[in-house]
């Protein structure tokens, strides 16, 4: 199969989907409102509730949401071939990710831009709300510890990398500071010299040489990177929203999309064919790179491609407090997950032009690859360009930069620069995962602020600097640790079935708002995927802790997931209560939004809505949404 074809394919899905099915549930299922004021109007605090502009806020949720998992997970899946993943990654996407971030996006400005858990206590009960508080905190302590290790694996002793990165920083200040500060709203220059400062970091790191005193000085080791990034997520996270999160994502998200939308030209130059078979020998389990069978591990390798947890935190965390028209969490939730669907078809393509073999010699282990009788190919060619050793690397980040670089170079004009490319690439993937970090540190620090509120009630006020720098430094502390010594690396399948449990626990929390909002005929939207995911990803987990954690006596693996996936079960188990409660009432009342629903939630917001009046800009905007 040729690359061309699947690539035209998921963007035609991508387009309809977006246009039909996103802006029915936008328009039917949620009701959303130009008139209705969001957290940050109605909460503004100059710190984390900043109304922000819509193609800004975009960048820095498709930053936040896009980490690992659209690059690793679909290059990983692509030992059962290339149609599982596919599959998944489009049907999912369209009616279960896009869905869930828009939903929970949505449910979250509803509530004053709080956190799932505290969404879950207001909407199912507090005892659900208390289980779901600790178990988001712990999946995001995993999430973040996996995520870091990854950005760890990337720059190590990589000059390069390193200098790239850092880079971002002081250029994504300059940009807040201007964006906001000094020519507020003059978001077009700011994008100008951010972007152009971005090429010119790009430039000059790839200008370094190798051997001399600068760059030996970057080569940071993996104890100095391990402690450098928890320092720098720290620091992003304390600090108000405007001056390094919000613009570093969002200069970050030209670098993604920028790369991404070349690797989709440099397909169409040159029609690379899929050398991967649809189908694998593995599809009924005893691969080498994912120990299981195409169902249901598919549904937990290819996590954030499709439809990911980790989006919920993000969702209910930074960007709900940002959102400045509900009109505007369409092309934000929906929009950000369709484009890193796109991103995870990339990936995909990316690993599977390369030869099986030589995919295979570079995700297994050697003594796995060894097994499998399989000539390598081109293996021995391909590190000799990139100038590294490519075999043996497991884990996918290796072979999706192989891959990304080999398309690169089969452009005209572009052949002998495939160790640039590569090195390029895993630059490229660093800077993917590190904005998820940050801010998913600064959405940890939201979760811990409200856990100890409940019992320091002075920790609930999120302006409270002590009790930013306190709940900062404790969470950042927790998972830096797990960064730092190495543990996390072995958790990855248990981080991928918590992320995708999460998912579907939001989605059913979600339904509940629903249902109490007088819209049950419509709960088919997030109820079906969210029990669908629910049910595949306990019995992927089932199989994790039968099949590889105990018989490997990885107990303490075996014991993390069975406590997850009682956590969550609890969780589903009083959400689907709540719904038989709910559904059994027949009176309607009005809200603060003049709605008229089942069951009033007090505290929507901080202030009565509505807006007293309209600007001319969102007179028009209603009209052209009516």
């Amino acid at each position: 199969m040729n690359a061309l074809t699947l690539v035209f394919v998921s963007l035609c899905v991508f387009a309809i989907a977006y246009r039909f099915y996103g802006l029915f549930i936008a328009k039917k299922v949620l009701g959303l409102r130009v008139d209705r004021p969001t957290p940050a109007d109605t909460c503004a605090d100059g710190i984390d509730y900043v109304k922000t502009n819509k193609y800004v806020l975009f960048g820095h949720h498709f930053a936040a949401i896009a980490a690992a998992g659209p690059l690793l997970g679909p290059v990983l899946a692509a030992q059962f071939g290339f149609l599982p993943g596919t599959l998944w990654i489009i049907i999912g996407c369209v009616l279960g990710g896009g869905v869930h971030d828009m939903v929970v996006l949505f449910a979250s400005t509803r509530h004053k831009g709080q956190s799932l858990a505290k969404i879950a206590e207001s909407e199912v009960g507090k005892t659900v709300g208390i289980v779901a508080s600790f178990a988001f905190l712990f999946i995001l302590i995993l999430t973040l510890a996996g995520l870091s290790i990854g950005v760890l694996n990337a720059l190590f002793e990589s000059f390069w990398g390193v200098f790239v990165v850092g880079s971002t920083i002081p250029i994504a200040i300059l940009m807040g500071v201007w964006m906001y500060k000094i020519r507020p709203g003059d978001i077009k220059t700011a994008s100008i010299f951010g972007v152009a400062l971005l090429a010119a970091a790009i430039y000059v790191g790839g200008a370094i040489e190798p051997t001399s005193a600068l760059a030996q000085y970057l080569k940071l080791s993996k104890h100095q990177i391990a402690i450098a990034i928890p320092l720098y997520a720290f620091i992003a996270s304390v600090l108000p929203v405007w001056f390094l999160l919000a613009p570093r994502d969002y200069l970050s998200t030209y670098l993604k999309i920028a790369t991404i939308a070349s690797l989709a030209i440099g397909i169409v130059f040159v029609h690379p064919e899929l050398k991967m078979p649809a189908l694998t020998q593995f599809t009924g389990g005893g691969g080498p790179v994912i120990p299981g069978s195409v169902f249901p591990f598919v549904f937990i390798t290819i996590a954030c491609g499709a439809i990911s947890g980790f989006h919920a935190i993000i969702a209910t965390g930074t960007t709900p407090k940002m959102i400045g028209n509900e009109m505007d969490i369409p092309f934000v939730g929906y929009g950000a997950m369709l484009t890193e669907g796109f991103v995870a078809i990339m990936a995909l393509i990316a690993a599977c032009v390369l030869i099986p073999a030589d995919y295979f010699a570079i995700n297994s282990a050697p003594a796995a690859f060894a097994k499998l009788g399989m000539p390598t190919v081109e293996l021995n060619r391909l590190a000799t360009e990139v100038q590294e050793n490519i075999q043996g690397r497991p884990g996918g980040a290796v072979s999706l930069a192989v891959g990304m670089a080999y398309i690169f170079d089969s452009i005209p004009y572009m052949k002998g620069l495939m160790k640039y490319w590569y090195h390029f690439a895993i630059m490229f993937e660093a800077v993917f995962i590190l904005t998820a970090v940050d801010a998913g540190t600064r959405v940890g620090r939201f979760i811990m602020q409200e856990m100890i509120g409940k019992v320091i009630p002075k920790f609930s006020q999120t302006h409270w600097v002590p009790g930013i720098i306190i709940t900062g430094g404790i969470f950042t502390t927790l998972w830096g640790y797990l960064v730092y010594t190495g543990d996390i690396s072995t958790i990855w399948p248990l981080f991928g079935m918590s992320n995708q449990l999460l998912a579907s626990s939001a989605l059913i929390i979600v339904t509940t708002m629903l249902i109490r909002m007088g819209k049950a005929k419509y709960i088919w939207v997030t109820a079906v995927p969210g029990i669908f995911l629910a049910f595949v990803t306990m019995y992927a987990g089932y199989l994790n802790v039968m099949d590889v954690y105990l018989p490997k006596k990885l107990y303490i693996l075996a014991t993390l997931s069975i406590i997850i996936m009682v956590m969550m079960i609890i969780v589903i188990i009083g959400t689907f209560k709540r719904w038989s409660e709910l559904l059994r009432i027949k009176e309607r009342v009005q809200d603060v939004w003049g709605e008229m629903v089942i069951a009033p939630i007090e505290g929507e917001t901080c202030v009565l809505p509505l807006k007293p009046q309209l600007s001319v800009q969102e007179k028009q905007a209603t009209e052209k949404w009516t």
